[in-house]
């Protein structure tokens, strides 16, 4: 490997602990809005697409000599990312940010068989281990914070169908940014999803009602902070490391979900969450160092 791809795999494996933290913040501001979880999940891509409306203007030739069959490739991308957040934003009114968060991302082990026959990213035992070891931590977390009420299942099986449609976007983001730039394919895969959230938005949602500025300043801290300093470097990264790696990452995000709803939602973590924390991060640290 030459000196400078190097050097841009080590940036690359720095960006993503910034990425996890940032998209820790997203379960504590979805749970501070009052909106319909169709109109946060619309607005979060929305106000994404338009912030990076002024960097893909210098990407245009780009953006003009996409082919066909790429923007097949890009609309199912967008319509796995749509589904992903307008299930889970919309399991957090069943479950708790725990619950929800544990579930959503426990998707390293479909991403890791996936890319192994799809992609031809082979994985080592190890990893595999890795991934099952942070799996047990975040089942941990789960078991601590599970709570059964009337619609708490429904909330559940809301984050799965979110997990499984995100795993379908990991995978198709790595295909893509292996010929695309991060900022194309960003902003492509970010629009097409608001189109979609803003017409689910615009039926069920209320998206075009008058909403308080309180909600806006959420709708963009969730645009800015999960989505362009999370999704965003994800989406860079992929092109430099396996869709693996980026997933079994996301594992770290219910722990710093955890102590962001301990901070600011003043939800108090059992001890069982705080150990099942530690061994998800364990396993997060161990898959990073495995082929």
């Amino acid at each position: 490997m030459s000196e400078s791809k190097s050097s841009i795999k080590s940036v690359s494996k720095a960006v993503i602990p910034a990425a996890m933290i940032a998209v820790s913040f997203a379960a504590v501001l979805i749970r501070l809005s009052d909106s319909h979880p169709f109109t946060i999940a619309f607005y979060r891509m929305f106000f994404a697409t338009l912030i990076l409306l002024p960097l893909v203007f210098l990407k245009r030739t780009e953006l003009k000599e996409i082919q066909k069959d790429e923007w097949k490739n890009l609309t199912s991308t967008g319509i796995f990312l749509a589904v992903h957040f307008a299930a889970w934003i919309t399991s957090l009114r069943y479950t708790s940010v725990v619950s929800s968060v544990v579930l959503v991302t426990s998707h390293p082990l479909v991403v890791t068989w996936i890319s192994g026959w799809y992609l031809g990213e082979r994985s080592s035992k190890k990893a595999y281990m890795a991934i099952l070891l942070s799996l047990l931590g975040i089942t941990i977390m789960a078991a601590s914070n599970y709570r059964v009420e009337r619609w708490s299942l429904f909330g559940d099986f809301l984050a799965m169908i979110g997990m499984l449609a995100f795993a379908g976007y990991i995978i198709r983001g790595r295909e893509m940014r292996r010929t695309m730039s991060t900022t194309t394919y960003s902003f492509v895969v970010y629009g097409i999803s608001s189109l979609i959230l803003g017409v689910l938005s615009i039926l069920f949602g209320g998206a075009a009602s008058y909403h308080p500025p309180r909600e806006y300043l959420l709708f963009l801290s969730l645009a800015l902070i999960p989505t362009i300093f999370g999704h965003t470097l994800y989406n860079w990264a992929l092109k430099y490391v396996r869709a693996r790696l980026v997933s079994t990452s996301l594992l770290a995000e219910p722990v710093g979900a955890s102590l962001l709803a301990f901070l600011i939602l003043h939800e108090i973590p059992p001890a069982l969450t705080i150990v099942g924390g530690a061994i998800t991060l364990l396993g997060v640290v161990i898959c990073a160092k495995s082929r």
